[in-house]
């Protein structure tokens, strides 16, 4: 691997690149200069279904494959993965926008997620009950078979490497739809596992949400779908799959808040509060966007949050200490520039931010400044739908439970976290919100084994943890009776 994006990819299948049969390519342009990067196929129902024979073709062999072997697998991945972390890392900031420090810090934790479930998949524990005594009842996890799974675009490395694990470490194999902005270091990565993994086991197909990746839910031979994206596409992508009741894991949107009581250490707040809100310039599913302080402590907040972001290095996300690089396409960069604009028409005033940076290197580059605004309409659009971008909305509070109602007003349900030295009201708050995951005096952080999933419209399952790799499996109960002779049918 090169520190160089390829002019043109091919589909990754059966552990080699393939020539697309459609002729159609996407173009992928670069955040940082708006030309070209690199250009991919966009993949036709003929193309998904030859990585989808692929994957079913290998399935059979890697699911009885020993679990030390997939496990010696998984853990080969890893480290091919860390030995090419500076290419991959620059890969993945070329085509994201992302500093380098985070591309790099992705590919450790991606390296980690291989680790947790290589170790992970050696440990499954079936159930066993003695019926009688000649009756024994017991349960085995088995394979689904081939699983079908669609990326988003805004951590491409990780979501790559950590859906793929556990799918694969119990035994399925995968075909795999990257975003079509983002499909660099999904590509240079599945080739890259070939040297670990059978061929098949892994295949990346690339192509648009509605022709490639509503070809790939639609297939009778999927036997599951796991998607990361927006929850209209969740709707679309469970309507589609009930034509042949598909498993489905949905990761889907979040407006996620965070709240602020007025005992929290509030320069730990207002440090947590712009990872939580500015993390990857704001393209965060969990990004802690909609921020309730107490009004006794709010003034002070603000001080710390405005003397913090002018800090904020925002710039060539190839310096190492850039701390914000660039959103992922103009289409995006103009959606979120709209949002700012209704924020103000919808009351907001200006704390901070609102505005493009202008990075000399990369006059074209889509840079964002992060902006915090106050008095936004609580009912309005910009307080209750998913941004995606580097644009958090303040409000003061002094009533705790018309507070928590508030939070829990939206319709998503998939983050919060809490800001509070009292252990007895970070309990009760967490219980209150209606969230499937809740960070207490931090933000953002994405541990292996601990379950991330949604709850309302942000979708249900759970990645990341044990339970995931569960989910990969179905429970095949066997009743065996070790009696001599036949019995009858009211014995």
């Amino acid at each position: 691997m090169s520190h160089e994006v390829r002019n043109t990819y091919d589909l990754f299948i059966g552990g080699e690149w393939v020539r697309a049969t459609s002729t159609a390519q996407l173009e992928c342009l670069s955040p940082l200069t708006q030309e070209t990067l690199t250009r991919v196929p966009d993949a036709n129902e003929r193309d998904v279904a030859a990585a989808v024979e692929a994957a079913a073709q290998a399935q059979p062999g890697w699911a009885e494959t020993p679990t030390r072997k997939r496990q010696a697998a998984l853990e080969a991945a890893a480290d091919l993965l860390l030995a090419q972390i500076d290419t991959i890392a620059w890969l993945e900031s070329a085509n994201t926008g992302k500093p380098i420090r985070e591309s790099r810090a992705n590919v450790h934790t991606a390296a980690d997620r291989l680790r947790y479930y290589a170790g992970a998949c050696r440990v499954f524990e079936g159930s066993m009950q003695a019926v009688s005594r000649d009756i024994t009842s017991y349960g085995q996890h088995v394979p689904l078979g081939v699983v079908g799974i669609i990326g988003a675009w805004n951590f491409p490395l990780n979501m790559f490497v950590g859906k793929i694990a556990p799918a694969i470490a119990s035994g399925n194999t995968v075909v795999y739809k990257p975003a079509d902005v983002t499909p660099v270091t999904t590509l240079e990565i599945a080739a890259l596992f070939a040297k670990a993994l059978p061929p098949g086991v892994v295949n990346v197909i690339t192509g648009t949400g509605g022709g490639a990746g509503a070809a790939l839910v639609a297939h009778p031979g999927v036997r599951k779908i796991s998607v990361t994206g927006s929850t209209e596409t969740g709707r679309r992508v469970m309507a589609a799959a009930a034509a042949h009741v598909k498993r489905l894991t949905l990761e889907l949107g979040g407006k996620n808040a965070q709240i602020v009581y007025p005992d929290a250490d509030l320069d730990r707040a207002a440090q947590g509060i712009l990872l939580g809100a500015f993390l990857n310039q704001g393209q965060v599913c969990t990004a802690g966007s909609r921020i309730f302080v107490h009004r006794d402590v709010a003034g002070a907040l603000k001080e710390r949050i405005g003397a913090l972001l002018p800090r904020l290095r925002i710039g060539d996300p190839f310096e190492s200490d850039t701390q914000m690089g660039t959103l992922v396409s103009r289409a995006h960069f103009d959606r979120v520039r709209g949002y700012v604009e209704l924020a103000y028409r919808e009351g907001g005033r200006l704390i901070c931010g609102g505005q493009p940076v202008n990075v000399p290197r990369y006059p074209n580059g889509l840079f964002m400044a992060p902006t915090l605004l106050e008095g936004v309409d609580p009912d309005g659009r910009v307080a209750n739908e998913e941004v995606f971008g580097p644009l958090a909305t303040l409000w003061e509070w002094d009533d705790e439970d018309r507070m928590l109602a508030r939070v829990n007003s939206v319709t998503q349900g998939l983050a919060a976290g809490v800001w509070t030295r009292d252990i007895t009201r970070a309990h009760k708050a967490t219980r209150a919100v209606q969230t499937g995951r809740v960070w207490v005096n931090c933000y953002n952080l994405f541990p292996s084994g601990a379950a991330f999933g949604g709850s309302k419209a942000s979708g249900f399952g759970r990645e990341d943890a044990f339970q995931t790799l569960l989910d990969f499996t179905e429970v095949k109960n066997v009743i065996v009776d070790a009696s001599a002779s036949q019995r009858s049918f009211y014995d």
